[in-house]
């Protein structure tokens, strides 16, 4: 399993803007195969930070879905840009539920 981490720092105005721009790839990004979580999502506290968190089967499926990501359509307009950004990615040797 292959686990995705980022955080997104953005003027706070236009976070709203930005998630938007991000459905149709969390639409499809969750219908390819290997995908078993994929969501940006506004922090509650800080009004200028979008957190990116995926969750693939494989690191072929991740591997995919990033060749797959160059034939995507950019969106139309001047798209929102980060004033930063920092993604990681983490190799998952098992998982246990907790509580």
């Amino acid at each position: 399993m292959v686990i995705v981490s980022g955080v997104f720092e953005l003027e706070p105005s236009e976070r709203d803007t930005f998630l938007a721009g991000r459905s149709d790839a969390m639409r499809r990004s969750r219908a390819e195969a290997g995908c078993l979580e994929y969501v940006f999502s506004a922090d509650p506290l800080e009004p200028g930070r979008v957190v990116l968190f995926e969750k693939w089967e494989s690191s072929e499926a991740l591997a995919a879905h990033m060749a797959g990501m160059r034939e995507w359509p950019r969106p139309e307009g001047q798209p929102v840009r980060p004033k930063s950004s920092s993604l990681v990615r983490y190799e998952v040797s098992g998982e246990q539920k907790l509580g």
